[in-house]
């Protein structure tokens, strides 16, 4: 793969405009934080920050946003079935039949 070379000039302050290409391969937009740090070659690696509060990190998984987008594809598709009340929504769910390959 041939080296992609995009030119940025300091300014005042130190301040740098990313270059938009670079803005695009890092997912960045308008007031994203962005990390700076050396490798071991001494290189200068930026990265978009992804600081995740702790408590909210298992929302934030692959897994987690894959079933985020499939449950919003069904809402936008209409398959969904919508219950008058608890009690009956669990009896619809103890009339699935068990699928004997699912993962515990």
């Amino acid at each position: 793969m041939g080296k992609t070379i995009y030119k940025s000039r300091l300014r005042n302050k130190g301040q740098v405009t990313v270059p938009q290409e670079i803005r695009t391969l890092l997912g960045a937009e308008e007031g994203d934080d962005l990390l700076f740090y050396t490798d071991q070659a001494g290189r200068v690696v930026v990265s978009r920050s992804q600081i995740v509060d702790p408590e909210q990190a298992w929302f934030w998984s692959d897994r987690w946003q894959l079933m985020e987008h499939e449950a919003q594809a069904d809402l936008d598709a209409g398959r969904i079935v919508e219950y008058t009340n608890i009690a009956e929504a669990l009896a619809a769910l103890d009339e699935i039949p068990a699928d004997d390959d699912a993962e515990d």
